[in-house]
């Protein structure tokens, strides 16, 4: 039988797992039976696959296609998914909170000062309004 993954997939998904950061000593998987429509086939052979990356803890559970092969690479392929969510979302968040600082510590635009100077007058006068009267 023909496997079902090119070695040219193999290749580009290797790159990309050693882009992020992934090694296959740091992979704990598993072959599970798996569940599903299938029949006999599916209820005799381990062909789920469960990968693990330990040091992160993301775990991918992946039975998309009948040969243990391909639901090992789409398990990777999983993972390398996962992990770049992640790792953006994280630079993400911390690239906010530098410009939340940069916009915080801005001096104000003379046009926001006015509109702040403006707004403390009509509230002095709307307070001159609740003073009682004066005895003149």
């Amino acid at each position: 039988m023909q496997n079902p993954v090119t070695q040219e997939k193999l290749d580009t998904l290797a790159n990309r797992m050693a882009a992020i950061g992934i090694r296959e000593e740091d992979l704990l998987e598993k072959f599970i039976r798996g569940s599903g429509s299938g029949g006999q086939k599916i209820n005799k052979t381990n062909n789920c696959v469960f990968l693990k990356h330990l040091p992160s803890g993301v775990a991918i559970k992946c039975q998309m296609d009948r040969s243990r092969e391909m639901n090992r690479y789409l398990a990777r392929r999983e993972l390398c998914l996962e992990l770049e969510k992640i790792r953006d979302g994280k630079a993400k968040a911390k690239s906010q909170a530098i410009e939340k600082m940069r916009r915080t510590n801005r001096p104000r635009s003379r046009r926001s000062k006015q509109r702040s100077v403006n707004d403390k007058r009509l509230q002095s006068r709307k307070k001159d309004l609740r003073r009682p009267p004066s005895a003149d």
